[in-house]
């Protein structure tokens, strides 16, 4: 396939509309009112590209309707520019160049930015590891707390984000934790997040102890005593994803709401998983995001709203 951004699904709005019917229905249109398969298109002139009606219930439809790009007067092709650009910048891609790439308003191209990350949210999010898989995890930290504002000599990160990365498959998933960093809040975390057959290393936070011995193994760095590597116990996978997460963060994308910050870690969640060296490349990293699509819905004003 074509990978370049003058490629016709980039271009043409109905080769984009093709090309996004093809990856999510490849047996043929799909309703998404009742998932019946018994559909026919409507290709008279007095009907809009793209529109089809279910023989079942009876209601019109288009690939678009209950996806993210649904009811958005952005031209497809435009959506499809953009989800590539998002998914082949490794480091991310701010909603200032989207504008001045795709010929839209600064306020169109952020919140089409953040319409591709809800896309990007795995569906399959089930257990990392498993017996003989190895699973690594961490924390770090990003943002200000703004009651420290006023006090340049005490600016204090308040968004601890704990993250897990899988050697075996190479999966990443990160999540704002904003309870108490202890044993039970993490312990609670871990064991839905992680097989419990799996060998879990982490760094020597006395948080993780208790919670360890629930897994097949559990071992340790001591990052206290400057031990970073012993044998092939090591947290410097997920130190590497969280390099490339604070690089994008810092270089690209400058500022982020709190509000916002776990859409962000699903956009680098998401190529760390679909990265080159799994063997995925851009275009295909690009047909996953599109893939992801279906059964989601972001509004304005839900982009907005602040977090829980």
């Amino acid at each position: 396939m074509d990978t370049n951004i003058y490629a016709p699904r980039f271009l043409d709005a109905d080769k984009a509309r093709e090309h996004l019917e093809a990856l999510n229905w490849p047996n043929g249109p799909v309703c998404p009112h009742c998932k019946s398969m018994n559909a026919t298109r409507l290709e008279g002139g007095k009907h809009r590209p793209g529109l089809i009606q279910c023989n079942d219930c009876r209601q019109q439809f288009t690939v678009t309707v209950g996806t993210v790009f649904e009811r958005s007067k952005v031209p497809l092709n435009k959506w499809l520019l953009a989800t590539h650009l998002l998914c082949s910048s490794k480091k991310g891609m701010s909603a200032h160049q989207l504008h001045r790439m795709l010929g839209v308003t600064y306020k169109t191209a952020w919140f089409m930015a953040h319409r591709i990350r809800e896309a990007m949210k795995p569906t399959d999010d089930g257990p990392m590891g498993g017996e003989g898989g190895t699973v690594e995890a961490d924390e770090t930290y990003w943002g200000k707390n703004p009651d420290m504002q006023d006090n340049r000599m005490a600016i204090r990160r308040m968004n601890r984000i704990v993250s897990l990365v899988d050697r075996t498959t190479g999966r990443a998933t990160s999540v704002v934790f904003n309870e108490a960093f202890n044993p039970d809040t993490i312990g609670r975390y871990l064991y839905t997040r992680v097989d419990r057959k799996s060998r879990l290393i982490t760094d020597e936070a006395h948080a993780y102890k208790a919670p360890g011995r629930e897994f097949a193994k559990h071992e340790a760095v001591n990052h206290t005593a400057k031990e970073y590597v012993r044998g092939d116990v090591t947290t410097n996978t997920i130190e590497g994803f969280f390099g490339i997460f604070k690089r994008g963060m810092r270089g690209v994308y400058q500022h982020c709401g709190q509000q916002h910050l776990q859409r962000y870690l699903s956009e680098f969640d998401f190529r760390y998983s679909n990265r080159s060296a799994l063997g995925i490349e851009d275009t295909e990293r690009a047909d996953i995001a599109l893939r992801g699509i279906v059964g989601k819905r972001l509004t304005y004003r839900r982009t907005n709203a602040l977090a829980a």
